[in-house]
C-alpha cells in the first residue's frame, strides 16, 4: 500500500513542481491604455494633450506605468544612470498604418526593444524635441523617412548622444512639410524637461 502511494506521489511530483515555478513567475506586463489621468515623468503635463508618438516603462514594482509624452523621453530614462534600472517593459506607438501623429491610437503599443525607429526626421515630438519615431515594419519606417527624412536604426543602435543632447538638433533633412504646431517652439515647458533630463545625465 505504501509503495502504490509512493508511486502515486512520484506521478505527481513533476506537475507539483511546475505549479511552484508558475506561482514565482512574475505576471507579463502588458501595454495600458493612455488616459487624461497620466502625467509625462520628466514634463509633468498631461502626455495625452501632446502630439507625437508615446512611451511607457513598466517597472518591477507592479505599480503604474511611468508615462513619457514623447518615445525620446522614453529612452532617455533608459540611458541616464541615476534613473532605476528594474524595467521589465516599454511600450511605444506604432507610428505606421497611417496611424495619426496628433493622436495615436491605444492599439498602437509595441515592444520597444522590437521596433525600428527613425532618428532626425522633420517630424518633432510632444516637447517639439527631434524624436525617434517607433514602427513596428522597417518597410513602414522606411516609407515615413522617405517622406519626412532621417535614417533607420534599431533600439540597440540608437545613439546616446541623439537622445541626451537634442536641444539644438536639426532634422537630417532641412526642409518640407513639418511636423505639426509645435515645431520649433522652445517654450517654458520645453526648456524645463530639457533641463530635468541634463541634470539626470550629470548627476553624480
Amino acid at each position: 500500500m505504501m509503495r502504490r502511494h509512493g508511486y502515486g506521489f512520484l506521478l505527481l511530483l513533476p506537475f507539483l513542481l511546475l505549479t511552484g515555478c508558475d506561482e514565482d513567475v512574475a505576471p507579463k506586463a502588458i501595454a495600458q491604455p493612455l488616459t487624461i489621468d497620466a502625467i509625462g515623468y520628466y514634463c509633468n503635463m498631461t502626455v495625452i494633450d501632446h502630439p507625437g508618438p508615446k512611451g511607457q516603462i513598466h517597472r518591477a514594482d507592479g505599480q503604474a506605468p511611468l508615462w513619457f509624452s514623447s518615445v525620446r523621453d522614453a529612452v532617455a530614462y533608459t540611458m541616464l544612470p541615476d534613473e532605476p534600472k528594474d524595467i521589465v517593459a516599454i511600450f511605444v506607438h506604432d507610428m505606421g498604418g497611417g496611424r495619426d501623429w496628433s493622436n495615436p491610437s491605444d492599439d498602437g503599443w509595441i515592444d520597444a526593444h522590437n521596433a525600428w525607429y527613425v532618428l532626425g526626421s522633420r517630424r518633432r515630438g510632444g516637447m517639439g524635441m527631434a524624436e525617434a519615431v517607433p514602427f513596428a515594419a522597417k518597410g513602414d519606417a522606411m516609407a515615413f523617412a522617405l517622406t519626412h527624412g532621417g535614417r533607420i536604426v534599431d533600439w540597440q543602435s540608437i545613439p546616446q548622444d541623439y537622445i541626451l543632447n537634442t536641444a539644438d538638433q536639426q532634422p537630417d533633412h532641412p526642409g518640407g512639410a513639418l511636423g505639426d504646431k509645435h515645431n520649433g517652439q522652445h517654450d517654458k515647458s520645453h526648456d524645463g524637461q530639457e533641463n530635468k533630463i541634463q541634470e539626470h545625465k550629470h548627476a553624480g
